[in-house]
């Protein structure tokens, strides 16, 4: 997917800290509120460019975010029609994308994180990717991601994109060894994700994952 060329943001100041699952996550605390939490947050400016990588179906916004091919992450959802909406739910799926190339790559200053997320956004991601290379873990298997929906705010320069997500065939590995962790499958393999993503101030079209909620043994995904 070909969207537009832009410079990769430097790391940005995380805010707070969010509490982790075996798959990556937090306790859901948006709760029913229809005020979609973070809204009022804006994206921050890259402070340094960085020469990004070749444009190509793995690289959207001139940045890699490609993964092994062990590292399948399948986002089995219908874009919404709002083009605002569709934009932030392919960066949603990008943001998922880097955590796991950082992941890949043992190192939380990968272009794709600090392209493709800000504030908490960050936060997360780093706290994922620190999570597995200090245990000395990878990722392979399958991860989908299912039921999409998608809200905007009045001015919309914020998106919530909400889904699903199935980790039952997503195992951890070891990096070593590579032995595969495998686990029975059960309601431990169901999350369910609520990501605000703010718009990038430039209008070039890039959204950035600022807040990310999760709750944990979701029964509504099984």
């Amino acid at each position: 997917m070909k969207r537009r060329s832009l410079p990769v943001a430097a790391a940005l100041a995380a805010t707070a800290a969010l509490l982790l699952t075996a798959c990556g996550g937090g306790d859901d605390k948006s709760g029913d509120n229809d005020k979609i939490a973070g809204a009022d947050q804006g994206s921050k400016k890259p402070t340094k460019s960085a020469e990004p990588a070749g444009a190509s179906e793995d690289s959207p916004d001139g940045v890699d975010v490609s993964l092994p091919k062990d590292m399948n992450l399948v986002f089995d959802w219908e874009k919404p029609k709002a083009k605002n909406e569709a934009a932030a739910m392919d960066d949603a799926a990008n943001y998922v994308r880097a955590i796991y190339r950082g992941i890949d790559k043992r190192t939380t200053k990968d272009a794709a994180i600090t392209t493709y997320a800000t504030g908490e956004g960050v936060t997360y991601a780093k706290t994922q990717i620190d999570r597995r290379v200090d245990g000395d873990w990878t990722a392979t298997g399958t991860r989908r991601h299912y039921q999409a929906t998608t809200r905007s705010t009045t001015n919309g320069n914020s998106v919530e994109v909400a889904f699903c997500v199935d980790s039952n065939k997503f195992y951890s590995k070891e990096v070593k060894t590579g032995k595969v962790l495998k686990t029975e499958p059960s309601i431990d393999g169901f999350d369910y994700f609520k990501i605000i993503m703010v718009k990038f101030p430039t209008g070039d079209g890039l959204w950035q994952a600022s807040k990310v909620f999760v709750e944990t043994k979701a029964a509504k995904c099984q």
